[in-house]
């Protein structure tokens, strides 16, 4: 038995802890949308939604103040509120899909289990999809979600991550799901 532990579960394991990274930034950081020029507000104040939190920014002195009430209901927008569910749950099966990954690789044993590195990769395809459909959704409604009027709106770098992440978790799962191959040979 060769001793090289096979190139496409090097490749999961590698972008796979990354896309949880980029994920889990994405979902924490308040940012998935900017609010700048804001009527009745300093020019240099820019507003940050997230799918937890708002924060307001001013950019000439950088005074941060998280926690701003919700005046026009972003908080219950329904892409607003399918990403507080998703983004956690897919983080929750990344974690799940990454330990039957470690079990299935043979970092401790002779031959790596294919077919367990195989189940792991489907887990890990589905926990990408899981945080890429509430990114996309938001991307798709990021003008429509209310916003003062006037106002300009701009993409949030935590969005940008969670589409990364996402990516990610996709490639390396399916990179990982190449593992089925080795077992259909056996």
């Amino acid at each position: 038995p060769s001793m090289r532990t096979p190139t496409e579960m090097i490749v999961g394991l590698v972008l796979c802890p990354c896309g949880l990274l980029l994920t889990l930034t994405g979902t924490l950081a308040p940012s998935w949308r900017q609010v700048s020029l804001v009527p009745d507000q300093p020019r240099d104040v820019v507003w940050e939604q997230g799918i937890w939190d708002i924060c307001r920014e001013q950019q000439s002195t950088h005074d941060r103040l998280c926690g701003q009430a919700d005046e026009l209901g972003y908080f219950e927008q329904v892409p607003v509120r399918v990403a507080q569910g998703l983004m956690p749950s897919s983080l929750v099966v990344t974690l799940v899909g990454l330990v039957v990954a470690a079990l299935g690789v043979r970092c401790w044993q002779p031959e790596p289990r294919h077919l367990v590195a195989g189940v792991a990769g489907l887990v890990l395809l589905f926990s990408g999809l899981m945080s890429l459909v509430p990114s996309s959704w938001y991307t798709q409604e990021l003008w429509a979600l209310p916003a003062p009027p006037g106002s300009t709106l701009t993409v949030g770098y935590s969005l940008v991550l969670s589409y990364l992440g996402s990516c990610l978790e996709i490639l390396g799962g399916l990179a990982l799901a190449l593992s089925f191959h080795h077992c259909c040979k056996e």
